[in-house]
């Protein structure tokens, strides 16, 4: 055992206190997803002031959908949204499907992701024969980085058409158009049985993507990060907490054609006729152009937001959100 001179700094040591502490932090930290961590917050919430300057106090809506000019407080935090009982809604469903993430979200991930990954390697090992083994520069991991956005985006798209066309699966994601106002945490207003569906097409998107550059550099190859988060989802992430906040962030019309700005969503969320199933996917606009569900919407169009007066009734309280899927399926075997 090595002794410690008289004139030697005293071993540095935490108490089980300090110690437990920790790692509550930890594990709450491990489990607020990226675009509700306080960097990102902050991050929106300095858009959302400069937005409130800029247009002098336009450009937020209130719980109608309907774009209102607002003193400062009522711009960023309107008492309207947040204390409406869809808001209220969003933190249990939030909770509840965070739970059932803890079950099955792993399982997902260390299955579906390594098998896409492996039969991506395996497909083309058999097409082309041995890795041409390829040498890793900045160039590639960006590039990298850039495909593995376009597989995620693509696969959404395809995952949200479906549950937008899918009788079937519109009973389950009715859930999260339910939301009468939105808020950041409206992102994760899910039923808990969307989730595996979610994160099963995340996992098969960067497994695949992975695959392809394995085999392109015999495995020698990783996403080129800032922060340790992969660049390109790092210089569009802060979308995701703008996406569903009532503050309007447009892009300009000839960039809204490639990338999907926050507003763009809020037309999503919108019961009105012209509005349903556009811009279905999260990043950029090339899939919506392409399966013409794009929709650019004009600076303070009305987005009434909600499944609308016939059925928002069945979807206001918590249990019926949560039971909501179960009772529509019901009524679909009856028929």
């Amino acid at each position: 055992m090595q002794e410690l001179s008289p004139d030697s700094p005293a071993p540095e040591f935490t108490g089980p206190f300090t110690d437990l502490v920790q790692q509550g932090r930890q594990i709450i930290g491990d489990n607020i997803p990226q675009d509700l961590q306080l960097n990102v917050l902050i991050l929106t919430f300095v858009i959302a002031v400069l937005i409130w300057l800029l247009r002098n106090g336009h450009g937020s809506k209130g719980a109608d959908g309907r774009a209102r000019k607002a003193g400062f407080l009522k711009f960023i935090l309107p008492r309207d949204i947040y204390t409406h009982a869809s808001a209220r809604v969003d933190v249990g469903l939030y909770l509840i499907t965070r739970l059932f993430h803890a079950v099955w979200g792993l399982a997902i991930l260390s299955i579906v992701g390594p098998w896409a990954e492996s039969l991506m390697i395996d497909t083309l090992q058999a097409l082309f024969g041995n890795s041409p083994a390829l040498q890793v520069n900045i160039a590639w991991m960006l590039f990298y980085s850039l495909v593995s956005l376009l597989f995620y985006d693509f696969v959404f798209f395809l995952t949200h058409y479906a549950f937008h066309k899918v009788p079937a699966l519109w009973a389950i994601h009715k859930v999260h158009h339910s939301a009468e106002v939105l808020t950041p945490l409206t992102r994760y207003r899910e039923h808990f049985i969307a989730g595996p569906v979610w994160l099963a097409g995340q996992a098969l998107s960067f497994g695949l993507a992975a695959g392809i550059f394995a085999y392109l550099f015999s495995g020698n190859i990783t996403e080129a990060t800032l922060l340790n988060i992969s660049f390109f989802f790092l210089l569009f992430g802060f979308n995701g907490s703008f996406r569903h906040y009532h503050v309007q962030f447009h892009y300009p019309r000839w960039l809204s054609k490639w990338l999907q700005s926050p507003a763009m969503h809020h037309v999503h969320h919108s019961y009105l006729e012209p509005h349903w199933d556009k811009n279905l996917s999260v990043i950029t606009s090339l899939w919506d152009r392409l399966f013409g569900t794009l929709y650019i919407p004009e600076k303070d169009e009305y987005t009434p937001w909600g499944i609308g007066h016939e059925t928002q009734d069945e979807h206001r309280s918590l249990l019926q959100n949560v039971t909501g899927p179960f009772r529509d399926w019901w009524r679909m075997l009856k028929r």
